[in-house]
């Protein structure tokens, strides 16, 4: 993520889990799973990168893996931290500059958190450190929105209320976005103008992430499409799908 997103996460953190109580993590992670046993997974240490407040990990130790993670953002962690204490190890890392944390037979980076990114650059040093996670055999995996999503939900306004508290979701992009182009919206805390917290990401369109997948090093192995229901279909089409997900590995 960039330091956009860094200050975007450190500012909603506390509020992260509640607007995104209605997601069925255990659905999307057992969907992403099958699709990897279906190319080869084996063994259970896995790098969760922008693993955020550890919803994306969690379903994972419960499948009996050795997590470890990290984020962008302290205060995300923190609550991460609060949920599984000393049981996963947590640091602070930009996925653009990602150190050698180990050799995982699992790296991965969801929720989009790719799209944070903001150029072709920037996405390539994120796929190289990420391989560089990789051991031998292993698969890394990373999901990104596609023109769909920004043309939809970062055009259009969504409110949740949810424990007494209000969020609204506004997005600030136009309905006929171009591809490739830097994409905003805003959520807004209790409607309040002191608690606005801006989102940029940039769209990657499937030509531009095959080739960065390829000049990181990495072999493309399989590519999935989905709409908001989590549920992977193939083929991946970017007309149609508001999600695309990526499996690759080295060599």
């Amino acid at each position: 993520m960039t330091a956009d997103a860094k200050a975007t996460y450190e500012a909603m953190a506390s509020v992260y889990d509640l607007f995104t109580a209605h997601y069925d993590d255990e659905l999307w992670i057992g969907e992403l799973v099958s699709a990897l046993e279906r190319n080869g997974l084996r063994g259970e240490r896995l790098l969760d990168v922008a693993c955020g407040t550890g919803k994306s990990f969690l379903p994972m130790l419960d499948r009996g893996w050795e997590v470890t993670a990290c984020d962008i953002s302290p205060a995300m962690l923190a609550r991460a931290r609060a949920k599984v204490g000393e049981a996963v190890p947590l640091s602070v890392a930009d996925m653009r500059a990602l150190p050698e944390i180990g050799k995982f037979d699992l790296v991965w980076a969801l929720d989009d958190s790719v799209n944070y990114l903001l150029s072709e650059d920037e996405l390539l040093k994120a796929l190289s450190g990420m391989g560089a996670n990789l051991a031998p055999r292993g698969l890394l995996l990373f999901d990104v929105n596609t023109l769909v999503a920004y043309r939809s939900s970062f055009a259009e306004t969504v409110v949740v209320e949810r424990a007494g508290r209000r969020l609204v979701w506004r997005g600030q992009t136009a309905s006929d976005v171009e591809p490739g182009s830097i994409c905003e919206a805003v959520l807004e805390e209790d409607g309040g103008p002191a608690k606005t917290h801006e989102h940029r990401q940039r769209h990657f369109a499937d030509a531009e992430i095959r080739s960065a997948v390829k000049r990181a090093g990495l072999t493309l192995v399989d590519a999935y499409g989905l709409y908001t229901d989590g549920i992977l279909r193939q083929p991946l089409d970017e007309r149609a799908h508001t999600k695309a997900v990526y499996i690759a590995r080295t060599g």
